[in-house]
């Protein structure tokens, strides 16, 4: 289990975006998205959707698959830190 997990839009601004000394107006542009939507997630405020990693694959930033995964390991990582409370077993 991830104690700190690390938003995978972190990971595209310092990973991809910072490398390549994009802005984020230009890289937006590049991926056909809006300059606010990508803010969001580079600012962890919104998660990189199926849509957004087929778009970083396209525009060569790696794999589709792991982009979900980074998304789908970090939503699991918070969940698990909640409290989820009156759940019992499915067989009694």
């Amino acid at each position: 289990m991830i104690k700190n997990p690390v938003h995978p839009g972190l990971i595209l601004q310092e990973d991809v975006l910072a490398p390549l000394e994009l802005t984020v107006t230009t890289a937006a542009e590049r991926l056909g998205v809006s300059r606010v939507a990508l803010s969001r997630v580079l600012n962890g405020r919104a998660g990189i959707s199926s849509e957004l990693a087929i778009r970083l694959e396209k525009a060569g930033a790696g794999k589709a698959e792991t982009w979900v995964k980074l998304q789908a390991d970090y939503d699991l990582a918070i969940a698990r830190k909640t409290s989820i409370r009156n759940v019992h077993p499915l067989a009694a």
